[in-house]
């Protein structure tokens, strides 16, 4: 059972990444994502040609775009005129979930509050991404990841060096967006079998708040027993290494970085010392015990960031590959995206273009029964608009009044 969700219809009225992302994943796994656009401007982000100061298109290939809106079917529909409710009406009966990241005012406007939606399909889980939560002061406020998910989630300051004249930025576009959109993905999985088990349905809400806080809940845990707030981090590598000479990262020859996380120091002092080619640093009497090297981990780095400093990163490869350590590479976004790993597990997957050429996407982290993803393209704008609506029973004539009436494209 590699796609578990075939059968399942969700009907998702969301647009950018945060909610359409968990779409993605549960395309991947097999359901059948039914995406309503607005009839003539589509999903706000097929607007955005340029992202955090990258081109986001190639051809008709935008990546922007294909990455949390794959595998899924479009459907140009105009909420807010009121030929269209026949449409949605239909749409919603034959939906397992109703998915949408609209704000409260827009869902009121619209008619597509948890009301409105179960008057339609009382057994519907009823599933929403907010920025804040569904409850509290900020219940009504918009919010993108780069604010509540990563700047008031915690992780802006957790990876700011207090030494910084400036606070440093997610790592990547739509980076909360998508670890949320998993989050999202998992809690509906959740609600389909809660209600296959006990037949009762479920309101599902993923703010990117709580999915911030989760990400950095170590610290937060350790701000709450202490009643204070947890120190910023400091830019020397001795604080970051936590006197573990084996748990850091340093700086290879060509300007590369590895990255050590030997929790056990002293079990695995002896064997790195010789792959490093350092057989004489296992007998050094500054290091012969966890206590000494622990004591002496100032030194141990400094050696350490020497010997690793004389030679290039492919070297390192080479000396470190068979270590029982753990050790990484700091990889580029190319890197990652050739990652042998990735690779042989299927994580990174290939599919057809809108122009028949064969693009690769990042599959969602969830392999089931060693099984390849199976993948297919983002949809055009209201690329099935016509096929939906056939299957929900309207005929051409029907499809006709209704594109005249603006109710859908």
């Amino acid at each position: 059972m590699h796609r578990p969700m075939e059968g399942v219809r969700i009907l998702e009225v969301a647009q950018f990444t945060f909610v359409p992302a968990a779409g993605a994943v549960l395309a991947d796994w097999g359901a059948d994502i039914v995406k309503v656009e607005h009839a003539e401007k589509g999903d706000a982000q097929r607007g955005l040609v340029r992202v955090l100061g990258y081109d986001t298109a190639n051809s008709s290939f935008a990546p922007i775009m294909e990455g949390p809106n794959r595998g899924k079917r479009s459907v140009g529909l105009a909420l807010e005129r009121a030929e269209s409710r026949p449409v949605l009406k239909e749409l919603v009966r034959g939906s397992d979930v109703f998915l949408t990241n609209f704000l409260p005012a827009a869902r009121r406007k619209l008619g597509i509050t948890l009301e409105d939606i179960r008057a339609i399909n009382p057994d519907i889980i009823y599933v929403s991404g907010s920025g804040f939560g569904t409850e509290g002061p900020d219940t009504d406020k918009g919010g993108y990841d780069a604010t509540a998910f990563w700047a008031r989630g915690g992780s802006a300051f957790g990876t700011t060096p207090r030494e910084a004249e400036r606070v440093s930025f997610m790592p990547a576009g739509a980076y909360g967006d998508n670890i949320g959109g998993m989050t999202i993905a998992g809690g509906i999985a959740a609600a389909l079998y809660g209600r296959a088990s006990t037949g009762e349905t479920s309101e599902i809400d993923v703010s990117l708040l709580a999915v911030g806080a989760w990400a950095t809940q170590f610290t937060v845990n350790m701000a709450l027993a202490r009643g204070e707030a947890m120190p910023a981090q400091s830019i020397d590598r001795r604080s970051q290494s936590a006197a573990n000479p084996l748990s850091g990262n340093y700086r290879t020859s060509d300007g590369r970085w590895i990255q050590l996380s030997m929790l056990q120091a002293g079990h695995y002092w002896p064997e790195f010392c010789r792959a490093i080619g350092h057989d004489e640093l296992i007998g050094d009497e500054r290091f012969a015990t966890d206590e000494l090297l622990t004591t002496n981990h100032n030194q141990a780095i400094d050696i350490l960031a020497g010997v690793i400093g004389e030679h290039p990163l492919e070297h390192w490869r080479a000396a470190l590959k068979d270590i029982r350590g753990q050790w990484a590479v700091v990889q580029d976004s190319w890197e990652l995206g050739t990652d042998e790993a990735l690779t042989a597990n299927g994580r990174i997957a290939e599919f057809v273009d809108a122009e028949g050429k064969t693009q690769k996407l990042v599959a969602n982290p969830v392999k089931f029964d060693n099984a390849a993803v199976q993948m297919s393209r983002a949809p055009g704008f209201a690329e099935h608009t016509d096929e939906v609506l056939h299957e929900l029973g309207f005929d051409d004539e029907q499809l006709i009044a209704l594109k005249i009436a603006g109710a859908i494209t």
